[in-house]
């Protein structure tokens, strides 16, 4: 991401990047330069023979080659104008933007970047699985997600299936002509951003699509797929948006509304207190329906459902083991009776399900020195955990080292911490196949992107052997910083898409791809 003077852009993008600085009023210094060196075109030997002046011996006027060279029409190329410098990296926190000054993408570290606006902003989003195939490198790419709004009353929010397609590769400007690439890759068009909407009565405070086993096909049209919606009204709904996925991809599709605009179930178990922690699992390929829910409110309640044959089961009593506002809950990936949540009030507890009391059987007491506000569960390594707090730190944890209740050993030590980002953690989300990786998102406007395997080389420290000016150092596993977005709420990997990152907004959707991962 570079900066440059707010009045070099005609039509600001709302697009970010690895940053880089530009100097204001370059490029009009550049418009006058080029005006400079064209000028109005002369002929060079027009008045050569009118002149008068003595004719010397051609020869005179040849180089070494025999090739006739006139210094004044082509000067020595020692005396050639020099190229500009590189733009400068800005780095957040060290580096600050002057007045009329915006940060402009680096389009060289990036594989793919593309901003999508919406009608109204999307708090938390969801990525919805397809038939296009796993592990897809191919351009351009297509994604579908589901968004709940903020709309600005409570009946003009919508639950929406977006279609992303047409997500071409960025283009650079040392692309050469003959690279062996499809054409098809080396468009430069517009994504295009097609979606299909039901009614929801509230603003979506989170909004999460069932589990479908990994490599399986979306389910067929006749079967549902479920997505749950957190209203701030206080109720669960869960919706089938199968068939707003067909509509779509079928040209002419007539979606069914009763079937879609209205919920397949709603859980009410959680009275008027709205919340935002919620996570689904589901038993595997062995009985992929059979489906599991946790919702968590600001009363420090966390509730779970489950399906039957004949439909969803809201079981009555909750988990009740925090003291604050349940802000995030994550089932296990190895053990299908256990899950983990995160609290206001500072700790991280894990569960069983099957424990007497519905009370909390391991925990860290204090997690963050504030609130903690979200919390992934590793898929490969699963005895590691992320944590994001209130006051910008990310830790890791190995639940090997959590305490069990009634012991009175001390609160574990995280394994690695980070303390990068200068506001709330807001997202955080492993890498669904690289277990070093994570994606993180920050109220500073920041998406990061990090690799815990990566280790600080003494001899081999490169562009960061100094502490940059401003006296930040950069840590070593910090991989890339993606900005641009105002307000970013939730950050998810596309997990048939490698390295595929979707970012949501105040100012709608990021999907790009780096050069890190």
């Amino acid at each position: 991401m570079s900066k440059r003077s707010a009045t070099e852009v005609h039509a600001a993008s709302g697009s970010q990047g690895e940053p880089r600085k530009t100097p204001r009023g370059e490029s009009k210094q550049r418009e006058h330069a080029a005006d400079d060196e064209m000028g109005e075109f002369e002929d060079a030997w027009e008045d050569e023979l009118e002149s008068g002046e003595e004719v010397v011996d051609a020869e005179a006027g040849k180089g070494e080659d025999g090739m006739d060279v006139d210094d004044e029409v082509m000067p020595p190329i020692e005396e050639s104008e020099e190229q500009p410098p590189a733009p400068d990296v800005f780095i957040p926190g060290v580096h600050h933007l002057g007045k009329d000054e915006i940060l402009e993408p680096d389009d060289s570290v990036y594989v793919m970047r593309h901003n999508m606006s919406v009608n109204w902003p999307c708090l938390s989003f969801d990525v919805l699985r397809d038939n296009l195939g796993d592990q897809r490198q191919r351009f351009p790419a297509t994604a579908y997600i589901v968004a709940g709004t903020q709309a600005d009353v409570a009946k003009n929010n919508e639950v929406s299936v977006y279609k992303m397609s047409s997500l071409q590769r960025t283009q650079r400007e040392n692309d050469s002509d003959d690279e062996e690439d499809d054409d098809d890759d080396a468009l430069d068009e517009d994504p295009v951003l097609e979606h299909r909407s039901v009614p929801h009565l509230g603003g979506v405070n989170r909004i999460r699509a069932q589990p479908l086993p990994t490599s399986s096909p979306l389910p067929p049209v006749s079967q549902p797929y479920y997505v749950a919606s957190w209203s701030e009204t206080g109720k669960v709904h869960i919706w089938d948006v199968r068939p707003l996925i067909e509509a779509l991809d079928v040209p002419g599709y007539t979606i069914d509304k009763s079937r879609t605009h209205t919920p397949a179930f709603t859980i009410n178990s959680h009275g008027r207190a709205e919340g935002f922690a919620m996570d689904w699992a589901s038993s595997g390929e062995a009985n992929p329906s059979a489906l599991r829910l946790l919702t968590g409110d600001i009363h420090s309640k966390i509730y779970l459902t489950t399906t039957t044959p004949s439909g969803f089961n809201a079981l009555s009593q909750p988990f009740t083991s925090h003291t604050s506002s349940v802000e995030d809950l994550q089932w296990s990936p190895a053990e299908p009776t256990v899950f983990a949540s995160c609290s206001a009030d500072q700790s991280v507890q894990i569960w069983d399900v099957r424990a007497k009391g519905r009370k909390s059987v391991a925990g860290i007491d204090r997690a963050h020195e504030s609130d903690v506000n979200v919390i992934s569960w590793n898929r490969s390594t699963t005895y590691l955990l992320l944590s994001g707090g209130d006051e910008g730190g990310i830790k890791v944890w190995d639940l090997r080292n959590v305490k069990k209740k009634g012991t009175s050993a001390p609160d574990p030590t995280p394994v690695a911490g980070f303390n990068w980002h200068s506001a709330p953690i807001t997202s955080i989300e492993w890498h669904p196949t690289e277990d070093s990786i994570f994606a993180a998102s920050g109220a500073d406007d920041q998406v990061t992107l990090w690799d815990l395997a990566v280790e600080q080389d003494d001899e081999e420290t490169g562009a960061m052997e100094a502490t940059p000016e401003g006296g930040r150092e950069v840590p070593p596993q910090l991989l890339f910083v993606h900005q641009g977005q105002k307000d970013v709420k939730e950050v998810h990997w596309h997990p048939q898409i490698p390295g595929m990152v979707i970012s949501t907004a105040l100012d709608g959707f990021n999907v790009f791809k780096t050069i890190s991962v």
